[in-house]
């Protein structure tokens, strides 16, 4: 199942809701829903796919989820809405873990991220 951009960007909507306020802090551009895949140039295309980022650059601070990099895993794998939900969220939530970390001058979570890159690679 494949929902639709603005299925996906409500659900996104709600969730971001329920984060607490604190998280929120600096993060001056905000949650945004991109269109697009995003495949991952370091790795042939279609194997692995950007799902979000974390950004601090000259535009701000601000976290971009790529639903077309969702819609194209929930065709290959045949999602349900819980599948988009679970997804989503954890996604999102990943996304936080960056910006609160980037707050503190910490980089436990991209240091894993990278780990996990450089496993998936080796295999």
């Amino acid at each position: 199942m494949v929902l639709s951009f603005d299925e996906a960007g409500e659900l996104l909507d709600a969730m971001a809701e329920s984060f607490p306020p604190a998280f929120f802090s600096d993060l001056n551009g905000g949650i945004l829903l991109l269109p697009e895949a995003h495949p991952d140039p370091d790795f042939p295309p279609g194997e692995m796919y950007i799902m979000g980022e974390y950004c601090n650059d000259q535009m701000g601070r601000y976290i971009n989820l790529y639903y077309g990099s969702f819609a194209v895993l929930a065709e290959e794998e045949d999602w349900t809405r819980r599948n988009w939900e679970e997804e989503l969220y954890e996604t999102l939530a990943h996304e936080f873990t960056h910006h609160i970390e980037g707050l503190a001058g910490e980089r436990g979570l991209e240091v894993k991220d990278e780990a996990f890159l450089d496993r998936y690679r080796d295999q």
